[in-house]
């Protein structure tokens, strides 16, 4: 059987679910992410020259002109012939792949999916990105289930991920279109819970059978206020460009009312509430980055640009290269936890055989969390370990411990809280091997602990 053909235009509704939320806020990432399916499995003329395993750096090769550069930074304009030339209009309105411009335009009308400007975008470059946004893209393929890793790898899949069919996506008897991980709207992060929200979306036999609790910490006396941020932020972010605001803290962490003037990028719900995420002062006075608990912001007025209050790293990020959401989704997926902004650390864990094949093993915690052996636990000892006397002790703790146990490392965010409740919840069959620091934080916890009990 020959291989399929993705074929799909790019109809709104594919737009929609490649969006993985906001259409209006992800329109050029879901069209960038359309016109990567077409390179990678369209058809002889529009496929790329790849192997069916390809780095990124193999597969930029192939997509951009031997010209195009290879920083950090946006490209410029310099190969008319390059793929980063092309404009968004270009990709969407292409007379072989694309859709006719007035059709499309009635249709992005009728989803109220219009983002500000329209026509700046339409006339924007649509691959002139950095290249941390190129391989978030390929990263999000991945998630989606279009492509595979291997290492450093990604591989083309032949069984494409399915969902509820948007006409005639290929040419083979499989016809398959991205699955939309957001059914109710929402930009569910983890796929396979959007799978299952999906597929239960409607009730079954007249009824409504799935319920799903999340744990919601924010007392009924502070739900208005949280719910007054969230209309707030919602005014602001359809503003182009969104302006900075000046917040008023209750940063538990410093034990005081502080103020601060931000970025505001996206809210997540993590740690049974929901936090902005902003870019700008911090409470700590410390770092561009911080994760602001809505329920604890007392105050928050939207400034103009022009303000002179406005602090020098926001100025120097003004218009051009304000942060995006997708940032932060990137450095999550580099190390476990939400504060994205700590330093990322290796960790070794140890779990006992019988908990862990019990509770541990089939889990997922993050892409990092990954099994090792006893041998290169020890070996992950001596290369993190820098002092002689920290790294023996240890090795000696390593010794005492049982070959037959479970192994683990994983990246993750140092001081994350999350990351620490969830080592608290493993105690006493989860151990921190490694490193150093974690570990000495958590035996003067312990000490603590077992002082309230034996006293």
């Amino acid at each position: 059987m020959s291989e399929p053909v993705f074929i799909n235009r790019p109809h709104i509704e594919l737009l929609q679910r490649l969006a993985r939320g906001s259409l209006k806020q992800n329109l050029p990432r879901a069209i960038r992410l359309w016109a990567l399916l077409i390179t990678l499995y369209g058809d002889d003329n529009h496929r790329l020259k790849l192997g069916n395993s390809f780095t990124f750096a193999e597969w930029r090769h192939a997509f951009f002109s031997s010209t195009h550069p290879q920083g950090e930074t946006v490209p410029p304009l310099h190969d008319s012939a390059c793929a980063c030339a092309k404009t968004t209009a270009d990709w969407i309105f292409d007379p072989q792949i694309g859709v006719p411009k007035s059709e499309w335009l009635r249709s992005l009308s009728s989803h109220d999916a219009i983002p500000a400007k329209l026509d700046e975008l339409l006339e924007q470059r649509l691959f002139a990105v950095t290249r941390r946004s190129l391989q978030a893209d390929l990263q999000i393929l991945t998630k989606l289930g279009w492509l595979k890793r291997d290492g450093h790898d990604y591989v083309r899949v032949t069984n494409w991920p399915t969902s509820p069919v948007l006409g005639n996506a290929t040419t083979s008897k499989d016809t398959a279109v991205p699955y939309p991980c957001d059914p109710y709207g929402l930009a569910l992060l983890n796929l396979d819970l959007a799978d299952i929200a999906q597929s239960f979306r409607e009730p079954i036999g007249g009824e409504r059978r799935f319920f799903f609790e999340v744990d919601y910490i924010i007392h009924k006396t502070n739900q208005e206020r949280v719910e007054d941020w969230h209309e707030t932020l919602k005014q602001l972010w359809v503003q182009t460009p969104t302006p900075p605001i000046r917040i008023t803290y209750n940063s538990a962490r410093e034990g005081a009312a502080l103020k601060c003037i931000v970025y505001p990028v996206c809210v997540y719900y993590v740690r049974r509430a929901i936090y902005l995420c902003a870019f700008g002062q911090t409470p700590t006075r410390k770092g561009e980055w911080y994760n602001y608990r809505l329920d604890r912001i007392q105050q928050m007025y939207p400034l103009d640009w022009t303000d002179e209050d406005i602090p020098k790293l926001l100025l120097d990020r003004y218009p051009h290269n304000l942060p995006k959401p997708d940032y932060i989704q990137e450095q999550m997926e580099q190390s476990w936890g939400f504060d994205f902004y700590e330093p990322s650390k290796l960790m070794v864990l140890r779990f006992e055989r019988t908990f862990h094949d019990r509770y541990v093993q089939g889990t997922f915690r993050h892409d990092t969390f990954k099994p090792v052996s006893y041998q290169q636990a020890e070996q992950l000892i001596r290369q993190h370990t820098p002092k002689q006397d920290h790294q023996q002790a240890l090795l000696t703790v390593l010794q005492s411990r049982d070959r037959s146990d479970a192994y683990y490392c994983v990246r993750y965010r140092d001081d994350d809280t999350n990351v620490k409740m969830r080592l608290r919840a493993w105690r006493p069959n989860g151990e921190v091997l490694l490193p150093w620091e974690l570990r000495q934080k958590i035996i003067e916890e312990v000490k603590q602990e077992a002082g309230l009990y034996l006293s």
